[in-house]
């Protein structure tokens, strides 16, 4: 036998010898175990919420636009300063309007001389018609005792009829003067009330949050529509968050939900809040291939959450300006219940949905999303069981479970696309610490 021969069989006899050891002790031929870290099932506080982001807007923003045209000769207030109602904020020169509240004045003044005039003319009528009256009664008794001729009567009784018909001009005509004097006494009111429109006052208390114009400047006011914005009042006192809810979550939230609010300027620092209004009507936004339905939901946010940032020097009510940046998590349900992390529950669909494969049209398929079913791992004695559970609210970590498990089992929480995609029932699976296990992933992605 050759020195080769003989060494080829020495490596084939030891080749053999670690097969056989391999295989007693089960190093060799059986599959390598799933790494998985668990967590026990327990009773646990769950607060399900609903995340949405807007901006801040004050409670109370009022825009003032002026009513009469004409420049702008006083501006005593400046953007950012605290104003109280009734005090002023703007003057527009007055010279023509206080010319047409003179010319008016005038009118008023000349239509009650007339209403004077037209009175002693009343009285003027009244005198010759009791007058023509006395002596047609006087002709009408000759004329009936053959004393006065007819042409003498018919002249008299024609000067009666003339008299009463004057006294029923100039009555006429003092109710004509009256409504005349009416008249000029509204014009007279227009042109004051124009003429007071020259100056503008504030209407409520708050922070002057945008100034547009500048004192000289002229500015447009008409009553039909709007004129020249030349400010904007914010009653900073209170504020709220105008955020838009999806569709799917509007029918969660509830008038006086508590919410956690966090604004971009203020990073780190998290304020209080509650939901003071649920919009009604929608707000559509795309085209209709990729169309997105909103709710906007307001919420009041707590003036005591942010009373330590307020400045003791500073007549501002609050720190915030409107338009800034904020998100919002709005609690809509909260309970103590049991629950397990969220990971680790999983979806299967029922295999009797299977059998049509990818021939299954919409209605079937619609049937199969109705009967898919969520699972959990349960972990016993280094094997894992398939148990179906049926859940209800969840928070970010953890996700209520109404039945199929109970306190204190153990369940896979970890990997989640083993969880998700390879586990099945009844699989060997070796216990890690999560930290190792995590550990491990990052060495692989190194």
């Amino acid at each position: 036998m050759g020195k080769t021969t003989k060494y080829t069989l020495i490596i084939l006899g030891a080749l053999v010898v670690l097969l056989i050891i391999g295989k007693a002790t089960g190093i060799i031929g059986k599959s390598k175990k799933t790494e998985v870290a668990t967590e026990k099932a327990a009773i646990r506080e769950i607060n399900e919420t609903v995340s949405a982001s807007g901006k801040i807007k004050p409670h109370i923003e009022v825009k003032i636009s002026p009513e009469v045209s004409g420049e702008v000769v006083e501006l005593p207030v400046k953007e950012g300063d605290v104003v109280k109602k009734g005090q002023l904020l703007c003057k527009i020169r007055p010279d023509i309007l206080k010319s047409g509240y003179d010319r008016a004045v005038a009118s008023y003044n000349s239509q009650k001389a007339s209403v004077g005039n037209s009175g002693q003319m009343l009285k003027q009528a009244e005198a010759t018609f009791n007058n023509q009256a006395s002596n047609y009664k006087r002709s009408k008794e000759l004329f009936d005792n053959k004393v006065l001729t007819a042409a003498e009567f018919d002249n008299a009784k024609a000067s009666y009829e003339g008299a009463k018909a004057s006294l029923e001009a100039s009555k006429q005509n003092v109710i004509g003067s009256r409504y005349g004097l009416a008249q000029s006494q509204a014009t007279v009111k227009e042109a004051q009330d124009n003429l007071y429109k020259t100056t503008i006052y504030s209407p409520v208390d708050g922070v002057i949050s945008k100034l547009a114009i500048e004192k000289g400047e002229r500015v447009l006011g008409t009553n039909q529509f709007a004129g020249t914005e030349i400010m904007t009042i914010s009653d900073l006192s209170q504020m709220d968050v105008n955020v838009d809810v999806n569709e799917n979550d509007i029918n969660r939230i509830t008038l006086g939900d508590q919410s956690k609010i966090e604004i971009d300027a203020f990073f780190g620092k998290k304020f209080t809040g509650v939901v003071t209004e649920i919009g009604s009507s929608a707000n559509v936004v795309g085209t209709n291939a990729d169309q997105v339905t909103n709710f906007t939901v307001k919420v009041r946010i707590d003036a005591a959450s942010y009373a330590n940032l307020l400045a003791k020097s500073s007549a501002n009510p609050s720190p915030f300006r409107p338009g800034l940046t904020a998100t919002v998590e709005i609690n809509t349900n909260h309970t103590k219940a049991l629950s397990v992390p969220i990971q680790s529950v999983t979806t299967r669909e029922d295999k009797k949905n299977d059998e049509e494969g990818p021939k299954k049209d919409a209605k079937v398929a619609k049937i199969a999303n109705a009967l898919t079913k969520e699972y959990v791992f349960v972990y016993e004695n280094e094997k894992v069981k398939q148990v179906e559970v049926t859940t209800g609210i969840q928070d970010d970590m953890y996700i209520q479970v109404l039945s199929g498990i109970k306190a204190g089992q153990e369940v896979v929480s970890a990997p989640y696309p083993a969880i998700s995609k390879t586990l099945k029932d009844k699989d060997e699976v070796t216990k890690v610490d999560k930290a190792k296990l995590f550990a491990g992933d990052k060495e692989k992605k190194n």
